[in-house]
């Protein structure tokens, strides 16, 4: 269980959150959504330990993740995928796929190595493939390889499908979706499509202001006329 506590955060002197209250459990997708400036991306990076953190509580199975650097924090299993800069475009696939294993050991990198691309064979053909070479979809796909290269507990996804075509946008929730099941994964999406999120995840938390206003499954808020019109822009059919 990953869970944060009346936490507030921002950058320098900018407070962004302000007592955000968030969880999010194991072998589920947790679907944070919210308006642009709400607080989303602040939050994963919080978790993450990139934004600096004022007040309340961060914690991994209930230990802290508060003060921790972001390597002791990706060492205790959580990796983090931001919309953008989340691959080395003047590197090699398999180049990420190595640096990305920094925290494994030689005699378990084949293994990790080859687990990775068993979860996304599309990237065997691009081992030797500059990363700038390639689409967008594709590059998402070696950044959650890279991710699964650590043997992660958490994932947070950070707008997933920014700026990809419907197809592969759906290709790559779907994978979402699937190694989450498969892995038993605890997964967090911020995601730009909130009905799309919404559909496919479990456990639902709405944002605005920097504050939590909701919190449920992903059905009861896509019901919830009110909130979904003010706020994601939801309408009935």
């Amino acid at each position: 269980m990953l869970a944060v506590r009346d936490l507030y955060a921002g950058y320098g002197k900018l407070q962004i959150l302000n007592g955000v209250r968030f969880e999010a459990a194991q072998g589920e997708i947790t679907v944070i959504v919210g308006p642009n400036g709400s607080g989303k991306s602040t939050l994963l990076k919080s978790i993450s330990g990139i934004a600096s953190v004022s007040q309340g509580t961060i914690e991994l199975d209930g230990v802290s993740l508060r003060d921790k650097s972001p390597t002791e924090i990706a060492r205790s299993g959580v990796a983090y995928l931001p919309q953008t800069d989340n691959v080395f475009t003047v590197l090699t696939v398999k180049e990420n796929l190595r640096l990305a294993g920094y925290t494994v050991s030689e005699k378990d990198f084949p293994q990790r190595f080859g687990s990775a691309l068993e979860l996304f064979p599309q990237l065997s053909k691009y081992l030797r493939t500059r990363s700038s070479n390639l689409s967008g979809g594709e590059r998402q796909m070696v950044a959650m390889a890279m991710a699964m290269m650590r043997k992660p507990t958490v994932v947070m996804f950070d707008e997933p499908t920014a700026n990809l075509a419907p197809k592969i946008a759906t290709q790559v929730l779907e994978t979402i979706s699937s190694i989450t099941k498969s892995m038993n994964l605890t997964t967090v999406l911020v995601e730009q499509n909130a009905k799309r999120a919404l559909e496919m995840g479990d456990k639902a938390f709405l944002l605005v202001s920097g504050k939590t206003v909701f919190s449920g499954t992903c059905r009861e808020l896509l019901d919830h006329e009110e909130l979904g019109r003010l706020y994601l822009g939801l309408q009935r059919a």
